[in-house]
């Protein structure tokens, strides 16, 4: 059978995601794909439980209401042929019933192969160059694996496949170019239903035993093991933990990985999931109780999703096979929807827009779901920042072992001495405004700041000719549709220094005893977005001409205001620059950005009097503001950073010398 497209509201969505794969299992109501349209993301739930089959449809494919998603074998196609291949043999007295029960069985031991073609799905260009092919002919390889690497001059895409199998050939070579449809590789998959087969050895025993032959027949269908299993806790990377919450009860049935008991320790709080399906038959431990790692939690009786009732069918007789086939369907569909439900309360809506902009593959995003992970905090380790499975595995090891942001936040506070705040009733009342999730995530790293001991250095930059200089050029650069801004100069300026002057752009040794120099610079730009300050990061400036650092500010100021930074965009400073442009004020103190160890303010300019000897002259000043901890930097050392700036700016041209 196949599971088509339901009325998602719009006339046609994009598929963005297979959340399955072929020869998967899967039940009333698991989601098989993600569909995105202009309006909304839908996960499209299976409306029958069994066996994938085939995948119809690709990334990036365009469908209607009514188009076929998946093929689906429904639960009980295979089953119930193989039983009343069974009972027909016990039913015949004849002495060729083992040559029956052979000929019954060979059809479904035979495997189907094909051989399909992989193309290129819509990359969002009419063109695009292969740089990379990942695989090689005769290489096994998964759905969802990154088989091809293509480049245009707006992205570089990762090209996954949707099949696996093995890898017959090769269409494309490296440099070759392609376009969505064109075929990458074919690949030959291979599909046989081995439990059927099993069956015979049981079948063709004596007659007389024929009454329980279809019962140990019934459990090679199963899936689920039987028996008692107890759940422990798992590794904590604490010695204690206090059990928190208990989400079950004797007498539920569990899926496997659904959670069934919160622990909480003073760095982390973790959900402990289930490792076998079942009914809950006891529970070891209490509200508030300590335990460690290895203490039983709960009993799990571990069912079989079809051997119960495939038992008492046979024993009663050879004819009621419809009971084999129906009776799995409604615990299929209880067991399913913890699981739906447990899923879609991992991540909002909200957070789920943010993953799709996150550069990673099909699987690694649904694991994520699974987990309650946003993808943009996770540190990327693939090629072009992309997000990987091992990636999302060491996040999660490294939250439920490393303290929480709202903890460390309360831990700052009370570290502060600050008392709870009055209550403001008899005053008028307050009115509670909610911080932005940016502002949010922003405290504890802030907190940081009552740890470090912070100077500013402040002094006054004459940009007079440079000025005039860049309005000059900026001209010229707007035809090209450049922004040239001051900024641009001053990054250059700084970037240039910060290769004199390394100890501005190191970072303290966990011990305190010795300063970590950086071989590379990578400069933070504060950019101010409506949620909050957020900051990009520009890659070697050193390296780059004042046309390459304009060009670059542009795309992260946009990218930044758009949402749309990837985790590799804010990661791997270790000097920042906030600049208040033309909001206004004379100085501010920026606070340094731990673990970097200085941060350069920039105030608006104005025009000032400066004497020159004999009378005032008219110049732009502009108000430097740095900020430096001073464990690693002394303020002599400052001083003279800030002067040597001063130069630069106002005569730019000696970075050519």
């Amino acid at each position: 059978m196949q599971i088509t497209t339901p009325d998602i509201g719009v006339d046609k969505a994009v598929v963005a995601e297979i959340l399955i794969k072929v020869g998967d299992t899967i039940a009333v109501d698991d989601s098989v794909v993600l569909l995105e349209s202009d309006k909304a993301s839908v996960e499209v739930p299976s409306t029958s439980a069994g066996v994938v089959k085939s995948i119809l449809v690709n990334l990036g494919d365009s469908v209607a209401e009514g188009a076929a998603l998946i093929e689906l074998e429904a639960e009980g196609q295979t089953e119930a042929p193989a039983v009343q291949a069974q009972a027909d043999v016990v039913q015949a007295e004849e002495k060729t019933a083992p040559a029956a029960v052979a000929e019954t069985v060979a059809p479904a031991a035979t495997t189907a192969s094909q051989v399909i073609d992989v193309q290129v799905p819509d990359i969002g260009v009419e063109k695009a160059t292969v740089g990379e092919i990942l695989v090689s002919v005769g290489d096994q390889i998964d759905v969802d694996q990154s088989i091809l690497v293509v480049e245009s001059d707006k992205a570089t895409v990762e090209v996954p496949s949707t099949i696996s199998g093995t890898v017959e050939s090769i269409s494309v070579q490296v440099g070759d170019s392609v376009k969505e449809g064109v075929v990458i590789l074919t690949v030959k998959t291979a599909a046989s239903v081995a439990p059927v087969t099993a069956e015979p050895t049981q079948v063709a025993t004596p007659q007389a035993t024929t009454e329980a032959q279809p019962a140990e027949a019934a459990p090679q269908v199963a899936a689920a093991p039987v028996g008692a299993v107890e759940i422990a806790v798992p590794d904590l990377g604490v010695d204690k933990a206090a059990v928190a919450e208990i989400l079950v009860s004797v007498g539920d049935t569990v899926e496997k990985d659904q959670s069934i008991i919160v622990v909480e320790s003073d760095k982390a709080t973790v959900e402990v999931p289930s490792t076998t399906a079942g009914v809950i038959k006891a529970i070891h431990v209490a509200l508030g109780q300590n335990v460690s790692e290895g203490v039983a939690l709960v009993t799990i009786e571990g069912e079989s999703s079809s051997a119960p009732a495939a038992a008492p069918a046979a024993a009663s007789a050879p004819a009621p096979k419809a009971e084999v086939k129906a009776q799995p369907a409604p615990a299929a569909q209880s067991v399913a929807a913890p699981v739906s439900e447990q899923g879609a309360d991992k991540l909002t809506k909200a957070q789920n827009d943010a993953n799709a902009k996150v550069y990673a593959g099909p699987a690694v995003r649904k694991l994520a779901r699974e987990l309650g992970v946003v993808l943009s905090e996770v540190s990327a380790s693939g090629p072009h920042a992309r997000v990987m499975k091992e990636d999302l595995k060491a996040f999660v090891k490294a939250r439920l072992t490393a303290p929480q942001a709202a903890p460390a936040a309360q831990a700052a506070a009370q570290v502060s001495g600050l008392p709870k705040l009055p209550d403001f009733t008899a005053f008028g009342g307050v009115e509670e405004k909610v911080l932005t999730r940016l502002q949010q995530v922003s405290i504890p790293q802030l907190s940081l700041n009552n740890y470090i001991p912070q100077v500013t250095q402040f002094d006054l930059a004459d940009i007079t000719e440079l000025e005039a200089w860049r309005n000059d050029l900026k001209g010229n650069f707007k035809k090209d549709g450049i922004s040239l801004t001051i900024m641009a100069f001053i990054i250059k300026a700084v970037a240039h220094l910060l290769k004199e002057e390394r100890d501005f752009a190191s970072h303290l040794a966990d011990d305190g005893k010795s300063v970590l120099l950086r071989n590379e610079i990578h400069m933070g730009i504060a950019v101010a977005t409506p949620d909050g300050l957020t900051v990009p990061v520009l890659r070697n400036p050193d390296q780059k001409s004042i046309k390459d650092i304009a060009v670059e500010l542009g795309v992260l100021g946009q990218k930044a205001r758009d949402k749309k930074l990837s985790p590799k965009d804010l990661q791997g400073a270790n000097f920042t620059i906030s600049s208040l442009g033309a909001i206004g004020g004379t100085a501010f103190t920026p606070l340094v950005n731990w673990p970097q160890v200085a941060i350069l303010g920039i105030s608006p300019a104005t025009m000032q009097p400066v004497w020159n000897g004999q009378g005032f002259d008219p110049k732009l000043m502009l108000p430097l503001s740095l900020s430096y901890d001073h464990r690693v930097i002394n303020g002599a050392d400052a001083a003279r950073f800030t002067n040597k700036l001063t130069k630069l700016l106002k005569d730019i041209r000696t970075l050519l010398i």
